[in-house]
């Protein structure tokens, strides 16, 4: 299979393949051909007399000043030159290369005005993994991700750096070492090349396969608790689901029921005198659930938005190009914000299992472990849950929320979407913690429920646990043991269907 830019539709596993070099991606004839006819628009456009912002106008507040043809090339080199003003730390290799992906595809679409020539060039990086670096700070979300976007094609003009494996080098050596000439870029074509959404969607992306593997590892995390505390699996009927049915709660339910499904452990306590769990074990559909339904939301908008077109302005015929608000990043940046809070409350439901499992009760010993008082068992690790989740609370503040007015108050209203992208992934990235810990918690507590034996799926996760970290008789410096498990997390070894 090959992808067609500007033509095929792009999803979050198309876009990671074409990163990962296991899809092929090309521009055809047909996509040719729009890009063609759209740089004739404004080639015209760029000759007439008639003003038109961004093509023969100067940017933002400058819209009124109008610019000769042969002032145009400049004009073009220098927004992307004095845009390029990012801060902080650069981001993943990955994320890069899934800008430039992103973009090609959009200027493929054949309402950017910008030369064949441009995009092959970036084509060439992207094949080549040619990856320039881009510092994660300075996008404000709305006239796209001027910053980082900046940054990351200043390399065409033989500015800015590259990626060398971990090596920061100029753009210079990089493109004078593969034979390659500067670009200098035409009318319409620096904007065309910053403005847009494709640092918050890269991050959508990376965040959103993420997620996709913790929700169903959440899920596995609380089947495995819930066998280690030897709580009730009637709260995951169906009959109970299907009259509330929203579809992440119908979901997890479902998963609860294929955890559990035969499980010799749940059979051994069904007559005990316990009529309910704790919200954290019962309500697991619920909680969980609503996390989904939070992811299914951002997935659907983050596929639009990958095949949409968010430069400005956009090119509809040749008389007319109209300069809107497609690279505002709202639509993402509001969504983000959701998924944000969703993941973070898998982390703290998490830590509330975990926490339920030291607690003594029901045939544990307290602290998982038969040796207290000498021992501390497992008292300590829930700390480092409760400080992962009291983070990742601090991070739910919805940068979507705030606007703080630039360029001279042009461009008023603005998004923060890059940095509910950012917020996104880094709870994830918390959350990864979180469940390993409770994986880890979950197991030890299982221990106790032997000879009971349980699902295929729960033993199957039990079994690459106890690879990794051996169950805690007495104490032991636990740090290479949580280490472990959130490899085993980051590393999405678990069975999780």
């Amino acid at each position: 299979m090959t992808f067609k830019y500007g033509i095929d539709q792009l999803t979050v596993d198309k876009v990671l393949s074409i990163s990962k070099g296991t899809l092929k991606a090309e521009i055809t004839s047909e996509a040719i051909e729009k890009v063609n006819e759209c740089r004739r628009k404004v080639e015209k456009m760029a000759n007439s007399n008639k003003a038109v912002y961004g093509i023969n106008t100067g940017f933002g507040p400058l819209c009124d000043v109008q610019i000769s043809p042969k002032e145009t090339s400049k004009l073009q080199e220098n927004l992307i030159i004095t845009h390029a003003v990012g801060v902080g730390n650069p981001i993943e290799k990955e994320l890069s290369k899934i800008m430039m992906i992103c973009k090609v595809h959009a200027l493929c679409q054949g309402f950017s005005g910008i030369r064949l020539k441009v995009i092959e060039r970036i084509l060439f990086f992207i094949e080549n993994n040619l990856l320039p670096v881009v510092p994660e700070q300075g996008s404000v979300g709305a006239s796209g991700d001027l910053a980082p976007l900046s940054h990351l094609f200043l390399p065409l003009l033989g500015e800015g750096e590259f990626w060398e494996k971990d090596t920061i080098v100029s753009a210079k050596k990089i493109l004078a070492k593969n034979k390659l000439q500067y670009l200098q870029l035409e009318a319409k074509e620096g904007l065309a090349l910053i403005n847009g959404t494709q640092f918050i969607l890269a991050h959508t992306i990376i965040g959103l396969k993420k997620m996709e593997y913790l929700l169903d590892l959440a899920d596995v995390a609380g089947a495995m608790s819930l066998e280690g505390y030897q709580g009730s699996a009637s709260p995951f009927k169906e009959a109970l689901h299907k009259i509330r049915p929203f579809k992440g709660n119908l979901k997890v339910a479902e998963r609860m029921r294929m955890l559990l499904k035969e499980s010799e452990n749940i059979r051994s306590h069904e007559t005990c005198v316990r009529v309910q769990d704790p919200y954290s074990m019962r309500c697991i559909p619920q909680v969980h659930g609503a996390s989904r339904n939070a992811f299914y939301h951002l997935n659907e908008l983050a596929k639009i938005e990958m095949n949409s077109v968010t430069d400005n302005p956009i090119v509809l015929s040749e008389t007319e190009a109209i300069s809107g608000g497609n690279f505002h990043g709202q639509p993402l940046a509001m969504a983000l914000d959701y998924g944000a809070l969703a993941s973070s409350e898998l982390g703290n439901i998490s830590d509330r299992r975990s926490y339920l499992l030291i607690e003594g009760k029901y045939g544990l010993p307290r602290l998982l472990t038969e040796a207290g008082g000498l021992n501390s068992g497992f008292m300590i690790p829930q700390y480092t849950t409760a400080a992962l989740v009291s983070e990742n609370k601090s991070l739910c503040f919805p940068a979507s929320s705030d606007s703080i007015p630039t360029s001279l108050g042009q461009e008023d209203h603005v998004s923060m979407g890059s940095i509910s992208s950012r917020k996104f992934n880094q709870i994830l990235g918390n959350l990864e913690k979180i469940l390993a810990i409770e994986l880890m918690y979950a197991a030890q507590a299982m221990e106790f429920r032997r000879p009971n034996k349980f699902s295929k799926i729960i033993e199957e996760n039990f079994k690459i646990i106890r690879n990794k970290v051996s169950k805690l008789e007495e104490d032991r410096v636990l740090k290479d043991d949580i280490n472990n498990m959130v490899k085993l997390v980051e590393h999405q070894s678990f069975k999780v269907r």
